[in-house]
């Protein structure tokens, strides 16, 4: 991650030439036949305003333009032309030629037009730097709420120390209160932890043995202990942070075009201005200052800086913006393939519900006990991290159970269930398919098993020793704003999908209630990204939404991969959108961002390319000899900056999007 103090000395000495620029800029076009159409006569002889001229703008292009004059220089060396190449082209055409002129006596001379030029790009390079900083800052302001002290045991002994110090293994101290210094796993204790900061949850979340806690977020009032998981530059924060600047620094597909264009405009701007001196000195028997006049105007207008600024500063505030409101993007061919879904597929648990299934009801076969069979599912789920391994286990609290007992060859099979031995017992937990594939009895469970089914319950068979002894019911409640996350994306014009692994009345219920277009159900991990193939296969640009491991390939498979922000670091490297809230509708906010910048691109490349393009036969007096229409150098000057500057403002309105992007009503899910 680059230095932020390097970043705003850059800004700092873009700001610095900038105005020093100005200054003389003005005090150029004041001296110069301009300041006469603005009524200002100065009592100087032509020599003195010549030579006066040439003392005021050397130093704008020679200190305040050297920026682009080095830039032009490397990229010359490496065989390249860009748009350093082209700011440079109309600078030291504009400026040489003046100084030609000023040597031999002429009065005719084009300083302005340079001076001008220079400013102008220093100004709109300013403030795409100043649209990039609105989000570094804001990002550094994340990292001034990680204390700079933190409380760690060593030697059995608590020390304070400073927070850059802790290690890996650490045994870190919380009391109420205390910002958490770093990233780590409680391993003593129970508190609650306003993970706002990150998260966007409103509310406390507790945390117990095993919860994770996140550097920079606020305890509550209980004391926990947490092994540290994460330091320096791998703390969540951090990662963010490189996220945020990798997404600017990166290129989109529209500016990788715009600066191919700008090696052929290079050439453009030389061919037009040598055709245009030659055409009139030669053609159209020009003097030798008149043919000079419009070649310098056609050089100055045919190098769009505009066009360099088009892109980047959309990106820059695109992705500042969408980090404001804990969206992710990690580069920028991801913000502009966005805006181009066509269908959203999401995995169910965790991502449309809330990933913490709980028990509703418990079938036992005749003769069995509801609290025995809970309690051999808990002593069984011990081992297992599934959600409804939890929901289980939570039941068994609730009821007070005792979940011991001898477990021996746990084995846990992705997407089925498990198999485990027991206090000597052979112990199945799992779908209907897996017990029926271990040829177990269901039947005395069976007429249980089919109305919780049609009741839209995950169901979870228990059986002993070959035969099934209990069916529990579970439920995972949708998230609130899943529901109008689904109806808006239709609004967009966008299909959406569901990939579950459950059972096909469960998902279609899920699907039916949330008005999914398609859904594929009873699905296994390994099966998601061939399902993802199915609707690429069908033409769409698909977006892929999970929090989990399995759907990792998944993520990978999809042309878009978004992760939900709790979920698996796994599945957050797989994706390149990452939503750190957890809701839905910010998978349709991230939609929104994409089409609002690439429209921004769009609006500036059209602008900046056209734009010049139209006036170049303008400045190269096409028009000059039967309607007298003519761009002075200065004119054009001032004409392509002014191109650069909208380029820049249109950008940084990019901002009013987010008062456009949809957030959860109060009682929803955030």
């Amino acid at each position: 991650m680059s230095d932020p103090a390097m970043a705003a000395s850059m800004e700092a000495d873009i700001r610095a030439r900038f105005w020093v620029a100005l200054a003389l800029t003005v005090m150029v076009v004041l001296i110069s036949p301009m300041g006469e159409m603005i009524g200002l006569r100065l009592p100087l002889s032509a020599a003195v305003r010549s030579w006066t001229l040439l003392a005021l703008t050397t130093p704008v292009v020679f200190w305040c333009g050297w920026i682009f004059i080095a830039g032009a220089y490397h990229a010359l060396a490496s065989h390249r032309l860009d748009m350093s190449v082209l700011i440079v082209v109309g600078v030291l055409a504009a400026y040489l030629a003046s100084a030609y002129l000023t040597v031999i006596g002429s009065a005719e001379l084009f300083y302005e037009a340079a001076a001008m030029l220079v400013t102008f790009v220093l100004f709109g390079h300013w403030m795409e730097m100043r649209s990039r900083r609105g989000s570094s800052d804001a990002l550094q302001a994340l990292f001034k709420l990680v204390p700079p002290m933190a409380r760690v045991v060593r030697g059995g002994q608590e020390a304070e120390i400073p927070t850059a110090e802790v290690l890996l293994g650490d045994l870190v101290v919380l009391r109420p209160g205390d910002r958490v210094p770093v990233d780590g796993e409680v391993v003593e204790g129970t508190t609650s932890i306003d993970e706002s900061l990150v998260t966007g949850e409103s509310l406390p979340v507790e945390k117990g043995v095993g919860g994770t806690v996140v550097g920079g977020s606020v305890n509550g009032a209980g004391s926990v202990r947490f092994k540290a998981t994460g330091v320096g530059q791998e703390t969540t924060l951090a990662r963010i942070a490189r996220l945020v600047e990798t997404a600017q620094n990166s290129k989109a597909p529209g500016q990788r075009l715009a600066d191919k264009a700008a090696a052929y405009l290079v050439v453009v701007a030389i061919v037009v201005g040598i055709a245009t001196f030659v055409g009139w000195r030669w053609g159209g028997g020009a003097s030798f200052v008149t043919a000079l006049t419009f070649a310098i105007s056609a050089v100055v207008i045919a190098c769009p800086d505009a066009l360099g600024l088009a892109t980047p500063t959309a990106v820059a505030v695109g992705t500042g913006l969408g980090a404001r409101h804990n969206i992710l993007i990690k580069d920028a061919a991801t913000l502009e393939g966005a805006s181009r879904i066509s269908s959203v597929a999401f995995d169910k648990t965790g991502t449309l519900t809330e990933g913490a299934p709980r028990v509703v009801e418990v079938v036992v076969a005749a003769g069995a006990e509801e609290n025995e069979a809970l309690r051999l599912l808990a002593a069984a789920e011990r081992g297992s991290s599934h959600p409804l391994a939890a929901a289980i286990l939570e039941e068994a609290r609730r009821r007070k159970l005792d979940a011991g007992g001898q477990v021996e060859g746990f084995e846990n099979v992705a997407g089925h269930g498990l198999r485990v031995a027991i206090d000597g017992k052979r112990i199945l937990v799992g779908n209907v398919r897996f017990l029926t594939d271990e040829k177990a009895d269901l039947a005395p469970v069976a007429e249980g098993v089919d109305r919780l089914m049609k009741a839209s319950r995950t169901v979870i068979l228990l059986a002993v020793d070959g035969k099934a002894m209990a069916a529990v019911g579970a439920t995972d409640p949708v998230k609130p704003s899943a529901k109008r996350a689904v109806a808006e994306l239709r609004k967009l014009g966008i299909e959406t999908a569901m990939i579950s692994g459950d059972n096909k009345v469960v998902a279609d219920a899920v699907g039916k209630e949330l008005g999914i277009d398609r859904v594929f159900a009873e699905v296994l991990p390994q099966d998601k990204a061939e399902h993802v193939r199915t609707l690429q296969g069908d033409k769409k640009v698909v977006a892929m939404v999970g929090d989990g491991v399995n759907d990792a390939p998944a993520l990978a498979q999809a042309d878009i991969g978004i992760a939900i922000g709790a979920g698996t670091d796994v599945a957050i490297e797989a994706a390149k959108i990452v939503l750190m809230k957890s809701d839905p509708l910010d998978v349709l906010n991230a939609i929104i961002l994409s089409r609002a910048t690439v429209r921004k691109m769009k609006q500036n490349l059209v602008w900046a390319s056209v734009y010049n393009l139209l006036a170049i036969p303008v400045a190269a007096g096409v028009f000059y000899r039967p309607w007298g229409w003519s761009l002075r150098p200065e004119v054009s000057a001032l004409l392509m900056s002014a191109s650069s500057i909208i380029v820049a403002v249109n950008a940084v309105m990019l901002r009013r999007v987010g008062s456009r992007l949809l957030v959860a009503p109060q009682g929803e899910a955030r």
